[in-house]
């Protein structure tokens, strides 16, 4: 015997609760499936357990995606303002920290908390811990044989081993790659080929990037220095640019810079940074080396941390103890380039254990903006960041999570 439902919503994270909430709340009949033990464990770590959960200035620009106009539908009809005022319902504290990007006050149990309580409010019932073995078509709609997964311990409903699932619509909702140690699968893209729709290949993004350990060697002892840079890669409309906060690693450069610039970065192609954006280095000390007293060390370490000052210095190959004006112009321009332009060849990334998010997925070309379902398979949607979606960071994935949940939500 199958169970009945209008709707199988299939990953209990940020999209997948939100599109049950809202199917669920519009009077379908919703069942939410998790392998997990745990709810939306994604949700609990983000923003240092904080839950960094939307930007004030979430925009289309604010994404890459192959297809880049495809965003635009789903987060015109879902705001961060909308987001804004379910927090409120439900007294959730919040506050802005940076550049539009709003915390919970106290912790992103809130925020959990908040969307069991919206599923409730419509009825969702729950298959949790549970997999799914097989996806096939049915003459309606869908059929989802489940397996149960492990002891049940999460109080979400009951894990059926061997139980069929029967649904009019399917909503993918089971992210992408990141962080497997919680959870993370390629579910959704497995699915996705099953019905012979297009997954642009996915790659680790808002990730950390590493180095030769030979020619990152001079750089090690700078290990936990953070500045605000300038850093760029691409080309033309590939072309990413930041001004954020950089952190030197034992094995790389880490930080909010290159996170961001992570998700524009191919394999092979370089970096440029700007260590002191706000000042032309080799114009500066030419123009002023006559009157400059203290050495060269001494004098960088007003625009930059004394160690980054005699690190750098020392793996450019200059001396700290060195004069300004007994240097040559051609050394002071330099060592301005070398600040202003430095150029690296990242050799990779932490991969997905360290990055936040996936970059690639279900090629929304084969999607409807309004709906979020397959056109070629009528009643599968897939939502989140389990499609070809990638936000900046700073809470833009998030809102995507939320605008993509809600557009299927509407329709399945």
């Amino acid at each position: 015997m199958a169970t009945e439902f209008d709707v199988a919503v299939i990953g209990a994270g940020a999209a997948g609760m939100m599109c049950a909430a809202a199917a669920g709340q519009r009077g379908r009949s919703v069942v939410l499936i998790d392998h997990a033990t745990r709810l939306a464990e994604k949700i609990r770590i983000s923003g240092g357990g904080r839950c960094n959960f939307t930007n004030l200035d979430t925009g289309p620009a604010n994404f890459l995606s192959e297809n880049p106009h495809f965003c635009r539908s789903a987060l015109s009809r879902y705001t961060p303002q909308d987001f804004l005022g379910l927090m409120k319902r439900h007294r959730i504290a919040y506050h802005e920290k940076h550049r539009g990007q709003l915390f919970c006050d106290r912790s992103a149990e809130g925020v959990i908390a908040m969307l069991r309580a919206e599923c409730d409010a419509g009825g969702v019932q729950w298959r949790m811990p549970c997999k799914v073995g097989a996806i096939d078509k049915a003459a309606q709609g869908f059929r989802i044989g489940l397996e149960a997964a492990g002891s049940q311990g999460s109080g979400h409903g009951s894990a059926q081993g061997g139980e069929t699932i029967v649904a009019n619509s399917v909503v993918i909702a089971t992210g992408g790659l990141s962080i497997p140690k919680i959870g993370a699968t390629d579910f959704a893209f497995r699915v996705a080929r099953q019905f012979d729709l297009k997954v642009i290949e996915p790659r680790p993004a808002l990730v950390p990037l590493t180095f030769d350990e030979h020619a990152w060697a001079p750089f090690v002892p700078l290990s936990g220095i953070a500045l605000e840079v300038e850093v760029e890669t691409g080309e033309r409309k590939s072309r990413g640019h930041f001004k954020e906060d950089l952190l030197f690693t034992h094995r790389g450069l880490s930080g909010p810079a290159v996170l961001q610039i992570s998700s524009f970065w191919q394999a092979g192609a370089q970096l440029t940074l700007n260590l002191l954006p706000q000042i032309d280095v080799a114009a500066t000390l030419i123009a002023e080396k006559g009157t400059i007293r203290k050495n060269l060390g001494n004098h960088l370490a007003q625009w930059l941390p004394a160690r980054v000052a005699d690190g750098w210095l020392a793996a450019n190959d200059f001396r700290a103890d060195a004069r300004p004006a007994d240097m040559p112009d051609r050394e002071l321009r330099r060592l301005g380039t070398s600040l202003n332009a430095w150029q690296v060849h990242p050799n990779g990334s932490e991969g997905y254990r360290k990055a936040e998010v996936t970059r690639g997925g279900v090629d929304t070309r084969a999607l409807s903006q309004q709906t979020m379902m397959a056109n070629a398979v009528p009643g599968m949607h897939f939502i989140g960041e389990a499609v070809d979606v990638t936000g900046w960071l700073g809470g833009y994935n998030f809102q995507w999570a939320w605008a993509s949940g809600m557009a299927a939500g509407l329709a399945a």
